[in-house]
């Protein structure tokens, strides 16, 4: 049975502008900006949400932006986007690929920006379908780990309502039109982590006289595979990263340090605290064992909490789902080992729900080898790739998820 907010949300979503949606989301994929440079990209937000009917403010936390539309009684539910990019050159080869150079919209964004402003003006729109209090976030510096927590810290829920809800989404690799729910754990935390090791430079050709801190870096690299798979029980999920060596200047000096970034993803506190644990004793050990003059510098630094849905909240927003889209569009596929920083705005203790939605062309999907969607994932373009090309047909279904999630939470007679 059709629930009445689904209705409500087919009818506020019947007569959607979608290639004017769409031209929007190709001008913001051409103009990608990094965390908190997100000045063209909020700008152009606030300006529909404005036109909208929203009380909007603009620089929030940096360059965020808050509307709000305020509609007679009933719960307060907040919708948000971010907005940055990333730092990685575009080989999609598309018509509107970035103009920025080695900046790309590689993680979807602008399609998640596009759907906001979709949304609110659907909402607003049809405001006589609702009640209650909408607020819309374009959260910047999701990337960096810093956006959300700086928007709580700039007076989020002081200047503006507070939220009874929170609601976000992604977009993901996927046949065009899936909406992916967990009612619970859905993403990991993730921790960077940074080694400087320290030796004593000198000569190419007089390596006796030096400590190495290459050959100590790389020693350090390949034991630090064990942490996952001698550390933690099968059971336990993790990924350990090294996403980053530098070390030296020229091919005749041998270096006074090196450096190791690694990213960390775990599902729970417990998990991340031994693997560091694990990564500071193997660290200490190698640089002991070459005899490095100093121990080495172990700094923590951005992290992002796991995303857990409030089961209850998810259920509700996942049924009005089937009802807009249809029962087959809904799956489940258990945690990722992704990461957001959307909890920050919950402030761990404010339920929300966070999905995703599938946007792989048929084209690209079709192509991808593998007899079932779990293995032709890995063959598709994925969030990050320098290739990752959602396809524009998803402006209007990321819209409707949009619409009809907040549906689910307001007071719909």
């Amino acid at each position: 049975m059709t629930s009445a907010a689904a209705r409500a949300a087919l009818d506020l979503t019947a007569d959607l502008p979608v290639p004017e949606l769409e031209d929007f989301y190709r001008d913001l994929h051409r103009h990608p900006e990094l965390s908190f440079r997100e000045h063209r990209t909020a700008a152009r937000l606030a300006a529909r949400v404005r036109a909208a009917g929203f009380e909007t403010a603009e620089g929030v936390g940096g360059t965020g932006i808050v509307g709000v539309l305020r509609n007679g009684a009933g719960p307060t539910v907040l919708l948000r986007a971010d907005m940055d990019a990333l730092p990685v050159t575009e080989r999609t080869g598309l018509a509107y690929a970035s103009l920025t150079d080695g900046v790309m919209h590689a993680c979807g964004h602008d399609l998640h920006v596009t759907w906001l402003a979709g949304a609110a003006a659907a909402l607003a729109a049809g405001r006589d379908a609702w009640s209650g209090t909408l607020v819309v976030v374009g959260q910047p510096a999701e990337e960096s780990g810093g956006g959300a927590a700086a928007m709580v810290a700039n007076g989020l829920y002081d200047r503006f309502p507070r939220p009874d809800v929170l609601l976000g989404q992604h977009v993901a690799p996927g046949p065009v039109g899936g909406i992916a729910h967990v009612p619970g754990l859905i993403m990991s935390a993730t921790t960077d982590v940074e080694i400087v090791v320290h030796g004593r430079g000198g000569h190419g050709s007089r390596p006796e006289t030096t400590v190495d801190p290459v050959v100590t870096a790389a020693f350090l690299v390949t034991r630090l595979q064990t942490v996952v798979s001698r550390e933690l029980a099968p059971r336990e999920q993790a990924v350990l990263t090294v996403g980053r060596i530098e070390a030296g200047t020229a091919a005749n000096v041998i270096p006074a340090t090196a450096r190791i970034d690694l990213n960390l993803r775990t599902q729970s506190e417990e998990v991340r605290d031994r693997m560091l644990a694990a990564i500071r004793r193997m660290a200490a050990g190698e640089c002991l064992a070459a005899g490095c003059p100093r121990e080495p510098e172990i700094t923590l630094g951005a992290a992002y909490p796991v995303t857990v849905n409030d089961a209850e909240t998810d259920r509700r927003v996942s049924d009005v789902h089937r009802g807009v889209f249809g029962a087959g569009a809904v799956f489940d596929p258990g945690p990722a080992m992704g990461s957001e920083d959307f909890p920050h705005l919950a402030e761990g203790k404010l339920p929300y729900s966070y999905w995703f939605v599938t946007s792989t062309p048929p084209a690209v999907w079709d192509a991808a080898p593998g007899d079932d969607p779990l293995s032709r994932s890995q063959h598709v373009p994925s969030n990050h790739s320098p290739h990752f090309a959602p396809d524009p047909a998803t402006v209007p279904t990321g819209v409707r998820t949009l619409v009809s999630g907040a549906l689910s939470q307001l007071s719909v007679p």
